[in-house]
């Protein structure tokens, strides 16, 4: 995992929306679809329930989006 996949997975917490993510990020659907996939993957769990229209998060992905604006805000806090 690498700080650009928690930066994706951030934005599309935030959004609960795939599409309107990935035109925030300025990046296609597909593969930032593909990249969580693989970070679910990765993981060994859920983070999103998926709807027709938006996404909700799970307890997992609640956890993880705490831990991540944290891991984010600390690297970008180095010097």
């Amino acid at each position: 995992m690498d700080l650009k996949i928690l930066k994706y997975f951030i934005a599309i917490a935030e959004e609960l929306n795939i599409t309107k993510a990935a035109n925030k990020l300025k990046i296609k659907q597909p593969p930032l679809s593909s990249q969580i996939k693989k970070l679910e993957a990765e993981l060994d769990t859920t983070l999103f329930i998926r709807g027709k229209r938006h996404l909700q998060l799970t307890d997992s992905g609640k956890l993880l989006y705490r831990y991540a604006k944290e891991i984010i805000s600390l690297y970008e806090a180095l010097p």
